[in-house]
């Protein structure tokens, strides 16, 4: 027979509900998710981290401890001392935490009030309930194990839940890092790929000048190495952290110990670069640091649309036919037969209108921080977690699905060159711009390529003018006097 149903009952100074007897979450975490009841899940990373910010508090306590029994103190130590064995036990809890674990237990959605409050004790909740499992008693026993007195020991919502936030945000820098570098090496593959591969070069789309598709990827390849060096930095921006800083930064009630020793032991768990700030009450009620960083994301899904952007354009029905092709991924209609759309592109450029959607929810958000803290850091941190993730995605996705199987297509691309009156801007110094503007014209009226408008207009030999049209002429940085001599 299964085992029936029953409830614990748990009670605050609001009342008492009933709660799911083997439930992790509590009355705190119920209420939460009753006040906001439609919200997007809240991040695993964030949660994930939590647990790392809560064994590092814990660990620190115990370190407190063992310092005091070391003392030898002839008077009664005028703070509770926890048992070790319960200690011991939500250090195991909140290492199952930062694993990822009962997560379906944090049942606190990511849109809410609070400042926070609510990702807490929804945290405190779990890790003080499975530590009660891992000693052998019944979760929602809070006579032995409570989630504010010993979960939350030394600690603050305003101290842990930014401090975590930081930490889940460093931990995915780390993942772009090297989802930018998988980009790069992909995109000066094609570069090298396409070095010499004319084409027309455009702006404000119309057909300009000469180019190549090695100088189009090159630049690519400029713009992402700049999107990686900013985020390398952005480690320097959000390491320092107001762990132990208490409700506003004046570490009130906090003991000195834990204050200077839980930021290197979060630094030991994580091997991340926690540094407890020189300025708690600063690291606790401004958020610029995060709106710099989240600008610094924004900076990257801007190069990523471009890219994106570029890539489905060349590859398009437009320009047929195309220079490129990008490999086809899915199909494109359901009405339309053999239809293939440029779905990863579009899924770039969706990704990176969410992220400047996010920025300015952050950067507003940010500058509503009243006096000693801001009450919608649950929000900034959801949106900034987001952006990374899609990001990180996007990365992904553009390399795996769309550069690793571009095909460039020199062909139609030079022909297109050849047939262009944008190749006679190239001529120009040889010619001037008078004869260079006749001969374009002459391109464009009879519908001629530049070789068979200088057939007719013989402003060139003919050997002379394949010789200034061959890549390695064309795509050299300006012109000498010595050029014009022996041209």
């Amino acid at each position: 027979m299964s085992k029936p149903d029953f409830q614990r009952t748990e009670y605050d100074f609001l009342g008492s509900r009933q709660i799911p007897g083997e439930a992790l979450f509590g009355l705190q975490s119920l209420r939460a998710a009753e006040n906001f009841p439609y919200s997007d899940r809240f991040h695993e990373e964030w949660y994930r981290a939590m647990g790392w910010v809560k064994l590092a508090c814990y660990q620190t306590i115990g370190k407190f401890f063992d310092a005091i029994d070391k003392k030898k103190f002839t008077k009664k130590v005028p703070i509770r001392i926890m048992n070790r064995e319960k200690l011991t036990a939500l250090e195991k809890a909140a290492s199952e935490v930062a694993e990822g674990k009962h997560f379906s237990s944090f049942i606190v959605p990511a849109t809410q009030g609070g400042a926070g409050t609510s990702i807490n004790m929804n945290v405190n909740e779990i890790i003080v309930n499975r530590a009660l499992q891992i000693i052998g008693l019944n979760p929602g026993d809070y006579t032995q194990l409570h989630p504010i007195e010993d979960a939350n020991l030394y600690q603050s919502t305003n101290d842990v839940v930014p401090t975590a936030l930081r930490m889940a945000m460093m931990a995915l820098l780390r993942d772009a890092e090297d989802s930018i570098n998988k980009l790069r090496a992909e995109i000066e593959r094609l570069e090298v790929e396409s070095r010499n591969m004319l084409r027309i070069g455009h702006t404000q789309m119309q057909e300009a000048v000469p180019s190549s598709y090695g100088r189009l990827f090159g630049a690519y390849s400029e713009a992402l190495s700049r999107d990686w060096w900013r985020i390398s930095k952005c480690f320097e921006r959000i390491k320092t952290i107001n762990l132990g800083g208490g409700a506003i930064g004046t570490a009130t009630s906090v003991p000195r110990f834990f204050l200077m020793e839980a930021s290197r032991q979060l630094q030991q768990i994580t091997g991340l670069p926690a540094t407890r700030s020189e300025n708690l009450a600063d690291s606790t009620m401004n958020l610029d640091p995060l709106v710099e960083v989240h600008a610094i994301l924004k900076a990257h899904a801007v190069n990523l649309e471009k890219m994106a952007s570029d890539l489905r354009l060349l590859a398009s029905d437009f320009t047929f036919p195309n220079d490129i092709s990008i490999p086809a991924r899915q199909i494109g209609s359901t009405i339309m037969p053999g239809k293939v759309n440029p779905v990863i592109a579009e899924f770039v450029i969706s990704a990176a209108h969410k992220v400047y959607a996010n920025d300015q929810l952050i950067t507003q958000l940010s500058a509503q921080g009243c006096l000693d803290l801001n009450a919608y850091i649950p929000s900034i941190g959801h949106a900034i977690l987001e952006s990374q993730k899609l990001l990180l995605a996007a990365d992904k996705s553009i390399t795996d699905n769309l550069l690793k199987g571009l095909t460039l297509n020199p062909e139609p691309a030079l022909k297109r060159l050849f047939m262009s009156p944008a190749v006679t801007t190239a001529l120009s110094p040889y010619i001037g711009y008078d004869k260079a503007t006749i001969m374009a014209r002459k391109m464009k009226t009879d519908h001629l390529d530049v070789f068979g408008a200088n057939e007719e207009l013989q402003f060139f030999d003919p050997e002379e003018l394949k010789t200034l049209l061959k890549p390695d002429q064309l795509l050299r940085a300006g012109f000498t006097l010595s050029d014009l001599f022996n041209k």
